[in-house]
C-alpha cells in the first residue's frame, strides 16, 4: 500500500506509520513538500484548510508525476480558541483513492497567553525553541514533550491524530 503524506517534517511522517501500523502491515509513506496556503501559524479553521489544501496538493503531485497513492494524508497544527481558551491541536486529513475523506483531531494542549501575539505572528515551533533553548523541536519530540515532562511527544499527537482520522477507514460499514 502506498501512502503519500504532504510532509517532509520526520516526526509527522513517523508519527504517521505509527498510527498506520495498528491497522496495516505492509505499506509505505513517502513524504512530499506541499504548501498548505494558510498562515505560518494557522489559527481556527486555517488549521482543517491547511490540512485539506496538503491533500490537494498531493493528489496534483501524484498525478504530475504519475504516481499511484492508496492513501492522501495531512496534518496541519495551529492554535484555536474555538472552544474558549487558546489551544494547540493537530488536525489529520485522509483521502483514499476512491475519494473517500475522513478528519481527526489530536488532544489539544493549553497556549499560555503572554506567548500568544508571539506566537501568531511568527509560529509556535519558533516561539517554543526561544522559550526551551532548544533547535528545530518541531522536528523531534516537539516542545509538548517538555511541556508534559516526556509523558506526551508530537510522535504521540501527530499518530493520534491519524488515528482518530483512520476509524471512518476501518470502521467503513459503519459510515455506509
Amino acid at each position: 500500500m502506498k501512502i503519500l503524506i504532504g510532509t517532509k517534517n520526520p516526526t509527522k511522517i513517523e508519527g504517521a506509520k505509527r498510527a498506520f501500523g495498528h491497522y496495516f502491515e505492509d505499506f509505505e509513506i513517502e513524504g512530499v513538500s506541499v504548501n498548505s496556503e494558510v498562515s505560518d501559524e494557522p489559527l481556527n479553521n486555517e488549521i482543517y484548510l491547511g490540512a485539506t489544501n496538503r491533500i490537494k496538493g498531493l493528489i496534483k503531485y501524484a498525478k504530475e508525476n504519475d504516481i499511484h497513492a492508496d492513501y492522501y494524508i495531512a496534518i496541519e497544527s495551529g492554535i484555536t480558541n474555538l472552544l474558549g481558551d487558546w489551544l494547540l491541536l493537530n488536525i489529520a486529513t485522509i483521502e483514499d483513492n476512491n475519494g473517500n475523506k475522513s478528519i481527526g483531531s489530536s488532544a489539544g494542549f493549553p497556549v499560555a497567553e503572554k506567548y500568544l501575539d508571539e506566537i501568531i505572528n511568527t509560529d509556535l515551533g519558533k516561539v517554543m525553541d526561544k522559550i526551551f533553548n532548544e533547535d528545530d523541536l518541531r522536528s523531534r519530540k516537539g516542545g509538548i514533550s517538555i511541556l508534559t515532562r516526556d509523558v506526551i511527544s508530537r510522535y504521540d499527537q501527530t499518530e493520534d491524530a491519524f488515528v482518530m482520522a483512520l476509524t471512518k477507514f476501518i470502521n467503513g460499514d459503519l459510515w455506509k
